[in-house]
């Protein structure tokens, strides 16, 4: 008995000719191994989309971790170049209007560090002016994206910038008040990127976030 011969028991009829189940078993082994290579590719897919969401996550941490790091290290930097202004003037950088005024227990908003922060770069990198040239006496080299505005921009210098894109702060008011501050020299700190009070909140928990000096 050949695959063409009319009614065979086991067979398909299709068009008047008989098709043999050894063809229609091969046709559904086929039709499934390609539902499963679909299942199988969508398992892949998921499973890289969930590795990437972690690397993601791990560089993201990665790359805040590195940033704290740098700000610990740019305010001893900083911190050693107040040292050497005061054996040279005496004082540490201070002034009545700016540095005096900003209250480091209090101020949680690095838009407000501006005027102190600026005045602190005037006086360690000898650029009175603010230009990025720096014509008197240096106590720090400032690299260029330690300044505000950021690189590329070669405006006007209007503060120190931390690792997280904002001001830092710069205080003396507890030295010349007795209050408003922590330290009896001078307050230095990065809010390391936290959002400004009351976020989080209380006050108190975001600061103990900050890098700072004290």
């Amino acid at each position: 008995m050949t695959n063409l011969e009319k009614v065979p028991a086991a067979g398909d009829r299709h068009s008047g000719f008989v098709i043999h189940s050894s063809f229609v078993i091969r046709h559904s082994s086929f039709t499934a191994r390609s539902a499963f290579t679909l299942i199988e590719l969508i398992v892949v897919v998921t499973i890289i989309t969930i590795l990437a969401g972690l690397v993601l996550s791990t560089a993201g941490y990665a790359r805040k971790k590195g940033a704290r790091a740098r700000a610990e290290t740019e305010i001893a930097a900083l911190s050693a170049a107040c040292e050497s202004y005061k054996a040279d003037n005496g004082i540490y950088p201070t002034d009545t209007s700016t540095t005096e005024q900003l209250d480091s227990t209090a101020s949680f908003d690095p838009a407000n560090y501006q005027s102190a922060s600026l005045y602190l770069y005037k006086q360690l990198s000898g650029d009175a002016t603010g230009n990025r040239q720096p014509s008197g006496k240096s106590y720090m080299a400032f690299k260029p994206n330690m300044l505000l505005p950021a690189p590329p921009s070669t405006a006007t210098v209007i503060a120190i910038a931390d690792p997280f894109g904002n001001s830092y702060g710069y205080s003396t008011r507890m030295a010349a008040t007795g209050s408003g501050g922590y330290n009896p020299t001078f307050d230095l700190w990065s809010t390391a990127g936290v959002a400004p009070s009351p976020t989080p909140a209380p006050p108190a928990t975001q600061q103990n976030l900050w890098i700072k000096n004290w």
